[in-house]
């Protein structure tokens, strides 16, 4: 059976920073960022993307484009004989169902805001309170959280169920386009408010007066962490869209570009809130309840606020939903090069094992809210935990070391791969810095999410 590939370079971009582009930025960058002093930690954000983010990216690109094959499919397209890299395949694809067993849940929630907003359900009188109140009833509710769950999976298994061209690419071109619209107007928004001044300087502005009271260690640890995780790398989720892609343009290039379309929705989703956060005086370190409990009270209190809160949740269906179809579509891909299945029967086995794989999270807030796994984290936290801290900067680890050293792909095979068409070039000069500095790096942030 032919190989599907995307309909245009522009659908393999949208499609590509989709996935990239969810939670992590535009609710986790926000928070961090606050947490970490402001405008040092944008500054080291974007050093760390370049020296490690890009370079990860590059390689499970490369796997996937010069194999046109999934996760497992691709390794042993690429492995030299009696090795056994394709193992980590496996694991890769367990990343990705443990991802979905709980990403579905809280893009439920985003759509569950967005309803409310736009029905009215938060009323302009509305104080912090309220809104405390308000997600803890959702989240005490098993039967709501299990509706948006559900319209969210089976939305998702819908589209790829109609194909790359017809269903991810296209869906993914109007949801990215729709986003990034929807962040400018926000954006803009945010800067017109009576305190914004005062938050853009806290957000962009260096001050090492709040590294300090971060503690420098700290901020260069989140740093690395936020710049690595943000292209959920490790777990084949990029190398899919590698497998489709043409050999037009070399992958650093387009690497570059993916890179650049997330890092844009990070910082403008920063313009979004510390502007209205400083302009309300809410504390901008307020962790995770900064987009559920804070914002809300944030946009009920100024006018028109029903319109901007349905339109913030709006922008945050479309982060986190971009990421679930493309995730959903590299589950469908592997068992259909694996399993040999057609589309829509990938769609369908895979789309009812979501749906009840991702019941422990809905119920791990309320009937099952006593339930600890890993320590002293609840259901989502703990899924949370193994695919954070350990299958994606494993799974990196393992992708850099098959692509730079002679036991596994090679630096050869992948430089040659990587500069196949137009555009920027990975250099012979690297090869040291690939093979010797990432590693550690890398390691650091695996030893680092453990502990």
């Amino acid at each position: 059976m032919e190989r599907e590939s995307f309909r245009s370079r522009l659908g393999f971009l949208l499609v590509s920073a989709g996935c990239a582009v969810g939670i992590g930025n535009v609710w986790k960058f926000p928070y961090v960022v606050g947490q970490n002093g402001g405008g040092w930690f944008v500054a080291l954000y974007l050093l760390f993307l370049v020296i490690m983010g890009l370079p990860v990216l590059t390689m499970e690109l490369a796997v996937g484009r010069a194999s046109r094959k999934s996760a497992v499919q691709g390794y042993r397209a690429l492995e030299k004989e009696g090795s056994h890299w394709h193992i980590h395949g496996w694991f890769a694809i367990l990343g990705c169902y443990l991802l979905m067993m709980y990403y579905t849940t809280v893009s439920g929630w985003m759509v569950s805001y967005f309803y409310q907003f736009a029905a009215g359900r938060f009323p302009a009188d509305a104080d912090a309170a309220f809104c405390a109140e308000a997600f803890a009833q959702m989240l005490a509710s098993p039967k709501e959280m299990t509706f948006w769950m559900a319209v969210t999976v089976l939305l998702g298994f819908f589209i790829c169920s109609r194909g790359l061209q017809a269903g991810l690419e296209k869906i993914s071109k109007f949801m990215m386009t729709g986003l990034l619209i929807l962040i400018v107007v926000l954006a803009v928004h945010s800067l017109t408010l009576s305190g914004a001044g005062e938050g853009l300087r806290f957000y962009l502005v260096p001050n090492w007066e709040n590294v300090r009271s971060a503690g420098v260690g700290n901020v260069v640890s989140a740093a690395m962490n936020q710049a690595f995780f943000t292209l959920s790398l490790g777990v084949a989720a990029m190398e899919i869209f590698g497998s489709y892609m043409s050999k037009d343009n070399t992958l650093a290039g387009e690497g570059a570009r993916i890179c650049a379309l997330d890092t844009f929705v990070a910082l403008m989703a920063g313009l979004i809130i510390f502007p209205a956060c400083f302009s309300y005086g809410v504390d901008v370190n307020a962790g995770p309840k900064l987009i559920f409990i804070t914002l809300p009270n944030v946009f009920v209190n100024m006018p028109g606020g029903r319109i901007w809160g349905s339109l913030f949740f709006l922008f945050m269906t479309f982060a986190s939903f971009s990421t679930v179809i493309a995730v959903f579509e590299n589950l469908m891909s592997f068992c259909m090069d694996t399993l040999g299945w057609n589309r829509k029967k990938a769609a369908t086995i895979n789309c009812v094992f979501i749906l009840i794989a991702s019941m422990p999270c809905v119920l791990g807030y309320n009937v099952w809210s006593n339930l600890h796994l890993i320590g002293a984290r609840d259901v989502l936290d703990s899924e949370d935990f193994l695919v954070s801290n350990l299958l994606l900067p494993l799974g990196s680890l393992i992708y850099l070391l098959f692509c730079v050293t002679k036991w596994g792909w090679g630096f050869e095979n992948y430089q040659k791969e990587a500069n196949t068409g137009k555009g920027l070039k990975i250099a012979g000069w690297m090869k040291p810095f690939f093979q010797f500095v990432l590693p550690i790096l890398i390691l650091v942030i695996l030893i680092q999410g453990l502990l």
